[in-house]
């Protein structure tokens, strides 16, 4: 069968480019293009360069805006890297208090965003995931004779539907470790779908954190679509990383602290970590490229951090560690 692609272009600065595509990286996405006319103009005044001709179109690329486009595949995976890439975006501009990096906006080719969005529906079946999790849309019915928790999650504006591998990784580990009536938190919380799953698997509480408005407000309509109490589940806007104030609002002694993000950011979330967790906690990290597992979990493990497992799905890795004592 022929796989549909989806033509993503993400406006940039020549200086945005750099950790444009490093974040893409990060989540997977390593086939782009990069129309940039600083790099072209530099071509042009080339006194070695031996042509004679130049296109028009070519031409067009002196005095264009700095491009990267990226290829998604027309399914769930591809929607999934899109809100990925969203996530990402806002993330950029949140550091970029220079406006260095341009506009950091997005629009797509060849599709309507919400008619992909719309189609999901043929792509978005109900889901097992571990032992105990069968996670599902709102329009898919189940069996009444079912035995697993279910877990209602609709595609919206936020990662987070379990389709992703990094998601069911996190998951597993998640209903691996937690301790009935634990305290949650999740870094990075997207859609909310990893602390509502440790709520149904019967944490007490949990508290969640993005640094994208959009999906602190997705995060808790899904809560409550999963009637979960909101005196048992909090979410918040920022950045955990430099914003005190937060870290101080979030507060310490979790016995479970879960981040499904990328590679670079758990990085520099590494020294928060264990501020956040009692002696006997349990940290699961997930997001994690193939290529930058060993990195991220030696940064983890020289935070205090000791490796209790990894585990790894097609190109992704998740893990989960301990306090050191």
């Amino acid at each position: 069968m022929n796989m549909n692609w989806i033509e993503v272009d993400i406006f940039t600065s020549t200086q945005g480019v750099e950790p444009l595509t490093g974040s893409l990286l990060g989540y997977g996405i390593n086939g782009f293009v990069i129309k940039d006319s600083a790099d072209f103009n530099a071509f042009l005044e080339d006194k070695s360069a031996n042509w004679d001709y130049i296109d028009d179109d070519l031409m067009g690329i002196k005095s264009c805006e700095t491009t990267v486009t990226v290829y998604l595949p027309e399914n769930a995976q591809g929607l999934e890297n899109l809100e990925a890439v969203k996530s990402e975006l806002t993330a950029l501009k949140s550091r970029d208090a220079d406006r260095q990096f341009g506009r950091l906006e997005y629009e797509l080719k060849n599709v309507c965003e919400e008619d992909w969005a719309n189609n999901w529906k043929q792509y978005f079946k109900p889901l097992c995931i571990g032992e105990k999790l069968l996670v599902k849309p709102s329009w898919e019915r189940v069996s009444p004779d079912e035995k697993r928790i279910i877990l209602e999650i609709d595609p919206a504006s936020s990662f987070g539907t379990g389709q992703h591998n990094t998601t069911q990784l996190c998951l597993e580990l998640i209903e691996k470790y937690f301790t009935e009536n634990c305290r949650m938190l999740d870094l990075g919380c997207g859609s909310g779908i990893l602390s509502i799953a440790g709520i149904l698997l019967g944490a007490e509480s949990a508290f969640a954190v993005d640094i994208d408005e959009n999906s602190v407000k997705i995060a808790g309509e899904n809560a409550a679509k999963n009637h979960i109490s909101p005196d048992k589940y909090t979410v918040m806007c920022g950045n955990v990383i430099d914003d005190d104030e937060l870290v101080d609002s979030i507060g310490a002694d979790y016995d479970l602290v879960c981040a499904n993000i990328v590679a670079d950011v758990l990085i520099g979330m590494s020294g928060r970590f264990a501020g956040f967790l009692n002696k006997n906690g349990i940290l699961i990290v997930s997001g994690i490229i193939d290529s930058r597992k060993e990195e991220v979990l030696q940064v983890i493990e020289a935070e205090g951090f000791e490796l209790i497992e990894s585990r790894e799905k097609e190109d992704w890795a998740a893990a989960a560690f301990r306090v050191h004592k």
